[in-house]
């Protein structure tokens, strides 16, 4: 892939398994939050899927659309798209029912200093969103970031795994899971918490920081020495997948890919690509954010696309200098500032 638009329709390129899946999917899917790094990606995929499986669904993007182009790029998709500020109540109220809920909205950078902010997005606002949309499916973006550090050597927490969310963003994102729950109760709601621990697409994500870092001789910081990562298309498609195992109370998955990577390791496979000796920092600790994901495996089988095959996709990327998001994941970071 040499170019976004190749990209793009990786991104958008469902499995059989998805197809299946979104013909017993009753209804049409709203997309609160379309507008972040992987809504739009989502949105078209649910869309193609749709349409190669000869269905009759819409799929709508609610956002702001403050800024861009990326409304118009939606419409032209055949995605409706309806600009909505979720935390005015009366713009909430008045968006129509929908049978399923994809939940994306939320903030973590920038969460330090404006707190506030991350609370009313992550906590406040998924009690305002689950009343008004009572009679639906609802699949709520979540995070690994609501585990604890655990032992590298425990290849990751389980959902059984007790939360202990590091730092004010993670909390606030154990808030999200909560109230979301709580209304599960309350009005019988089918949900999923859908445990994120990191998406990757060419523009962003752990494994072009690691592979910019190499490319341009910067050193890489060993403190959180091991990360959990994902082809953001395999994860788009669980999303929707999930839709199919929404329960009351919430269901709870674990979504990545089955390795625990070594950052270092990582940073050596960069190396051999590029010709260039890479360059570490710090030590690696004996725990780390990890998730064990096979719940979500025995659910959905395993990604599609595999580490190696996003290491060399990444690699032809970087040495071509495709575009990037310049929106760092902060993996490093083991004391939950954001």
């Amino acid at each position: 892939m040499q170019t976004i638009e190749q990209l793009e329709l990786k991104l958008a390129e469902p499995s059989e398994a998805l197809l299946g899946d979104m013909a017993k999917i009753n209804g049409d899917i709203m997309i609160l939050g379309v507008g972040g790094k992987m809504g739009p990606s989502l949105a078209k995929l649910a869309k193609n899927a749709i349409n190669k499986a000869g269905l009759n669904k819409k799929v709508i993007g609610v956002s702001r659309f403050s800024t861009g182009t990326l409304k118009q790029e939606l419409n032209a998709e055949g995605i409706e798209t309806l600009s909505v500020n979720l935390l005015d109540d009366r713009e909430l109220q008045e968006l129509p029912d929908v049978e399923n809920i994809i939940y994306m909205a939320g903030n973590k950078f920038g969460t330090v200093g404006n707190e506030h902010f991350t609370w009313a997005m992550n906590a406040y606002l998924p009690g305002r969103v689950a009343e008004k949309f009572r009679n639906s499916r609802i699949v709520s973006f979540s995070t690994g970031n609501v585990y604890p550090l655990t032992p590298v050597s425990l290849s990751g927490a389980s959902e059984e795994h007790p939360t202990g969310p590091v730092g004010e963003y993670a909390q606030s994102c154990l808030g999200r899971e909560r109230i979301f729950t709580y209304y599960s109760h309350k009005f019988g709601i089918p949900m999923v918490h859908f445990r994120l621990n990191y998406a990757n697409d060419l523009r962003y994500g752990v494994i072009l920081e690691i592979a910019k870092s190499v490319k341009e001789q910067r050193p890489i910081d060993l403190s959180m020495g091991h990360a959990n990562v994902i082809w953001q298309g395999d994860a788009n498609e669980m999303a929707l997948r999930s839709l199919l195992v929404c329960d009351t109370p919430p269901a709870i998955l674990n979504i990545t890919g089955p390795e625990t990577v070594s950052i270092r390791w990582l940073g050596e496979q960069f190396g051999e690509a590029f010709g260039i000796q890479p360059m570490f920092i710090n030590q690696e600790q004996n725990t780390a954010l990890l998730s064990n994901a096979s719940k979500s495996h025995k659910l959905f089988g395993y990604p599609r696309v595999s580490l190696r095959q996003m290491i060399d996709w990444t690699a032809d990327w970087v040495n071509e200098g495709g575009a990037t998001l310049n929106k760092p994941t902060h993996f490093q970071e083991r004391k939950g500032g954001f």
